[in-house]
């Protein structure tokens, strides 16, 4: 599968915030990258190498090193679900199950739609909300199997 058109506009202007000391603001401009589009498309990057003149094997190098980064298209939001010691015992395996089905995808993958990007995260550190999630940046706990799929849905557009 092709990567789809992608408007390389936005390359120019987030680069020029930069000194021309572009290896050292690398990660910088990678990370602004990343809030613009969502991701890092091949062609993107190949475009800083481009207007940067820093090796494509570095950007990529730094891309594929960070956890920050990724080169796969993700959803609007981000479900994390907690799979702590605390989730686990007060059933968050149930409630995971409820939301892969409900989504349609497993661990790590988008929905088609690219509305939702399903995780699990070792803590959240919330243990008094167990079973915990977070959608983008707000947690909901005590979860259940019921409650879960209502809460999903009120992100859906």
């Amino acid at each position: 599968m092709g990567e789809k058109t992608v408007n390389l506009k936005p390359v120019a202007r987030i680069i020029s915030e930069y000194s021309h000391d572009y290896d050292s603001n690398l990660i910088a401009i990678l990370q602004k990258t990343q809030d613009e589009y969502g991701y890092l498309p091949k062609s993107v990057m190949k475009e800083i190498s481009k207007v940067t003149d820093v090796p494509l094997t570095r950007i990529f190098g730094v891309a594929t090193f960070y956890s920050q980064f990724t080169l796969i298209p993700r959803g609007k939001h981000a479900v994390k679900i907690c799979t702590g010691t605390a989730c686990h015992v007060k059933g968050v395996e149930d409630v995971k199950q409820r939301v892969k089905e409900h989504l349609n995808v497993v661990e790590g993958q988008t929905t088609s739609d690219y509305q939702f990007t399903l995780e699990t995260v070792a803590c959240i550190g919330t243990c008094f909300l167990a079973p915990v999630m977070m959608v983008d940046d707000r947690y909901f706990g005590k979860l259940t199997t019921d409650t879960v799929t209502d809460i999903v849905k009120g992100y859906s557009n």
